[in-house]
């Protein structure tokens, strides 16, 4: 094998992979030290308007709480609480949508900064829109929550209990690395392999046919302005950065207005985001989750998205 061949082996597979495995390393760890320090609670309290309104366990809030700084510890919070059965199927999925908001404001300011280089004032516009879309999908849930889920019993002999429990710091972390070396065998079983496997296909074009079929196929766009379907198809068939390239070039010369351009991120954002989920969400996912399971949470992640989105992105082409 030249050099060429390792330094593509290197920077495609094995840096990505081990930067990867660290973060969710880390993730592992601080999600296992609240846990073992009893914090899940107090952190759930910055949630707590929400997940009562939404009959949400504390779980679910201390998850979407730490998801605003790391979603690898809100996931790994949801799997314990899951695997432990203090929490049921239904609100696991409803915990992995809840966490649509801190998911996006997590990435926002790298968002935001790309978009506002390239397409200038229109980036507040389709920032704006992504971020109404993050919302509905939150406050769906909070919906949805009260209508599908039972009301919380109290337990009044449960907080003196708690209090009598101190726990010490050493004691924590002894408790988070027993769960750690645990949890991180049955990760790297799974991510690891997964994640080869998906570098195996990208490498030969499987990604990258797929992406072009469903730019090349896409007669239900024919509403969109005709220059900006070369938008659509980079945000589909490359990434977010060489759409923003193309959607700046077209602005700047006057061949599209703010409100094309908005459009066709938007439907490039619908389109483009289940395969990418499948590429570098599932192998961590399923390392975290049951293969299955982090499949089902994918997809029920991906619909509600898209069909938030559709609604935001159809109020903004009516309304806009």
């Amino acid at each position: 094998m030249d050099g060429t061949g390792i330094y593509e082996i290197w920077q495609g597979l094995l840096w990505p992979l081990l930067r990867l495995m660290f973060f969710v390393s880390l993730g592992l760890m601080v999600g296992n030290f609240i846990e073992a320090l009893n914090w899940t609670s107090k952190v759930a309290r910055l949630a707590r308007p929400l997940t009562r309104a939404g009959r949400l366990s504390p779980v679910t809030g201390a998850s979407f709480s730490v998801a605003f700084f790391s979603g690898v510890s809100a996931n790994t919070m949801l799997a314990e609480a899951y695997d432990q059965e203090r929490l049921g199927k239904l609100e696991l999925v409803m915990a992995n949508l809840f966490n649509s908001l801190p998911r996006f404001f997590l990435h926002l300011p790298t968002v935001f900064f790309l978009t506002v280089t390239f397409i200038k004032g229109a980036a507040f516009y389709y920032v704006g829109l992504t971020m109404a879309a993050a919302c509905l999908e939150t406050f769906s849930v909070v919906i949805a929550g009260r209508l599908l889920l039972p009301e919380p019993q109290e337990k009044p002999a449960a907080k003196p209990e708690r209090k009598q429990k101190r726990i010490t710091w050493s004691q924590a972390l002894g408790r988070t690395w027993e769960r750690f070396r645990k949890r991180i065998r049955r990760i790297a079983a799974f991510t690891v392999p997964v994640y080869v496997v998906f570098f195996l296909l990208n490498r030969f074009g499987m990604f990258e046919a797929g992406r072009d079929y469903h730019a090349d196929h896409a007669p239900f766009l024919a509403w969109l302005h005709p220059e900006t379907l070369g938008i659509v198809a980079l945000h589909i068939s490359a990434e977010l950065s060489a759409a923003l390239a193309a959607a700046g070039s077209l602005l700047d010369a006057g061949s599209i207005s703010n409100r094309d351009l908005v459009l066709a991120l938007l439907v490039g954002n619908v389109l483009s985001s289940p395969m990418r989920a499948i590429r570098h969400q599932f192998p961590y996912y399923a390392g975290i989750f049951s293969p299955r399971l982090a499949l089902e949470l994918i997809f029920y992640s991906q619909t509600f998205r898209a069909m938030a989105m559709i609604i935001v992105g159809a109020g903004y082409y009516f309304l806009g």
